[in-house]
């Protein structure tokens, strides 16, 4: 019987319950939820026998509820409890003060979108958001299965019909330990570097796609010693010595700074591709989502890493378009 209760319970049922339970009456109780007596009587007749058990006793004091009933009763408060705690949330969802926003984004950036998301919750400190970090392929699966209202990425996913907000410019350049033979060589060709070891992202990286799209250009195959899932760890190895690396700029931003790294002056580079946050065109945005891709559109790019000073930028440079 408690599953049926469950199943086939109605809000009006407990209401014709709740409201007989204060006037001990069911003509003042149909009087008050602009009903009639019979419907009111319908109401609970078919309540009660959801639940197996008599709810209402008549008393010379009026309608009265039995223990069954009670707990009844008990069910109706807390549901309209819920029911007004979510038209509080929905009210504040409509006016961008709370809710939930789910945010997928490469690897890559993760070196600047916790302080995007610090920049937005101050203005909405009442927005739970959640971040989920992956490679180009995990995010674009993600997107595809509608478990995200927008991602942070590169090129948007071609099989997708996409929402696309500028952040602002993505630089690639090629590191090297500062020890590097050519760290203080101007205009390096990059034939010069067909003979180096390359540490690279894994194959389905963004950074590595781009970075082979580089040399097919050049007509040149470079040596690629290991591959890792991880910028982190591709840095740590350029730093100890096993090879060269073609990475996002704004990845490696604290180890130029500290000298640890150093950029090479290699022609054509650095390579600028753009920050987007992308949304599914057929995916319905709640407020607090929309709110958060209208930040990023005209606050996020003062939340990149600074790259001037850091990077040789003393000739044009190649914009790479949206493939």
């Amino acid at each position: 019987m408690a599953g049926r209760l469950l199943r086939e319970l109605t809000i009006r049922q407990l209401r014709a319950l709740a409201t007989v339970q204060k006037s001990r009456s069911v003509t003042a109780a149909a009087k008050q939820l602009h009903l009639t007596q019979p419907a009111v009587t319908l109401q609970l007749r078919n309540l009660q026998a959801l639940a197996g058990l008599p709810l209402i006793q008549r008393t010379g004091d009026g309608m009265l509820l039995t223990d069954a009933g009670r707990e009844v009763l008990a069910l109706a408060d807390r549901i309209e409890a819920a029911i007004a705690d979510c038209e509080t949330t929905l009210g504040m969802m409509a006016g961008k003060t709370a809710g939930r926003i789910s945010i997928g984004a490469v690897s890559t950036a993760k070196y600047f979108v916790p302080f995007m998301i610090s920049g937005f919750s101050k203005l909405y400190p009442n927005i739970d958001i959640t971040l989920s970090i992956g490679n180009r392929q995990e995010i674009g699966a993600a997107l595809r299965g509608y478990d995200l209202d927008f991602a942070i990425m590169g090129r948007p996913p071609a099989d997708i019909d996409m929402d696309v907000r500028l952040i602002g410019d993505h630089p690639h350049v090629v590191i090297a330990p500062t020890a590097h033979r050519l760290a203080r060589k101007s205009r390096i060709a990059l034939s010069e570097l067909a003979g180096e070891t390359f540490l690279t992202r894994e194959p389905g990286s963004g950074t590595r796609g781009l970075m082979e799209q580089l040399f097919e250009s050049a007509g040149i195959r470079p040596k690629i010693g290991f591959a890792m899932s991880s910028n982190e760890t591709i840095k740590q190895a350029v730093i100890a010595g096993l090879g060269i690396a073609f990475i996002s700029a704004h990845t490696v931003a604290t180890e130029l700074d500290e000298r640890r790294l150093t950029t090479l002056d290699v022609v054509g580079l650095p390579v600028i591709r753009q920050w987007f946050a992308l949304s599914r065109k057929d995916k319905v945005l709640l407020p607090p989502a929309q709110a958060m891709l209208d930040f990023l559109s005209t606050k996020g790019k003062q939340f990149l890493p600074r790259t001037y000073g850091r990077l040789r930028l003393t000739r044009p440079s190649v914009r790479a378009g949206r493939r």
